[in-house]
């Protein structure tokens, strides 16, 4: 693959619509093969809406749903993690494939890796536990809270929370208000329903009795 040929075939007017797709495309790949992808991002469907998926060298670095800005994330792409963003699924598909596993039921802890340079450190702090929330379980934002040793920083955990950049994957959706009530998520309380659905784990008491967390 000859990608400074491609431009120029991209660039030559005399170039079919067929033959640019077929260039573009073959660049994607070259570029991705040859490491000069450093942000791949790539969409894929769920029952809770199509997820934008973008990985880097380091890791997985966020999951977005169809409601949030794809404009706004490219930016920060760019911005946070390198202006080497391209739209290729071959470097997304282990993180594809994890969640797919788990929408389908047959996975119920991930394996990827986690870029986290667009969390910060007091939300590295929130995150990290929430990590350790099992499924099927349940927590809340005091116990949280606690957890990292801050115990009246609850307000400040709910927003840490609300801005995870890799929902799902990290569970933000299992912390729940006082006595299991759902309140803020990201993606709408309706997504966070459903995810709670899949995991057996709508059942304030798993709240209320302190059930422990993996």
């Amino acid at each position: 693959m000859n990608i400074d040929r491609d431009i120029k075939r991209l660039a030559d007017p005399r170039t079919s619509d067929v033959a640019s797709a077929k260039a573009a495309a073959g660049m994607v790949d070259a570029a991705a093969s040859r490491g000069l992808v450093d942000v791949a991002v790539a969409t894929m469907d769920s029952p809770i809406g199509e997820l934008l998926v973008a990985v880097t060298q380091r890791g997985l670095a966020s999951v977005a749903f169809e409601s949030e800005d794809r404009d706004e994330l490219f930016e920060r792409f760019s911005r946070e993690l390198s202006p080497r963003v391209l739209e290729v699924a071959a470097p997304t598909d282990e993180a594809r494939r994890e969640l797919s596993e788990y929408f389908a039921g047959d996975r119920r802890r991930f394996d990827l890796r986690i870029d986290r340079r667009l969390i910060g450190p007091f939300a590295w702090d929130v995150l990290r536990a929430t990590r350790r929330v099992g499924f099927g379980h349940l927590a809340t934002y005091g116990q949280i809270a606690e957890r990292i040793d801050r115990p009246t920083a609850s307000r400040a955990v709910g927003r840490a929370l609300g801005s995870n950049p890799i929902p799902i994957v990290i569970p933000c959706h299992r912390i729940v208000g006082a006595g299991g009530k759902l309140t803020g998520y990201a993606g709408g309380i309706h997504r966070k329903e459903l995810l709670l659905e899949l995991e057996g784990s709508l059942q304030p008491t798993l709240v209320e009795r302190g059930q422990p967390v993996d």
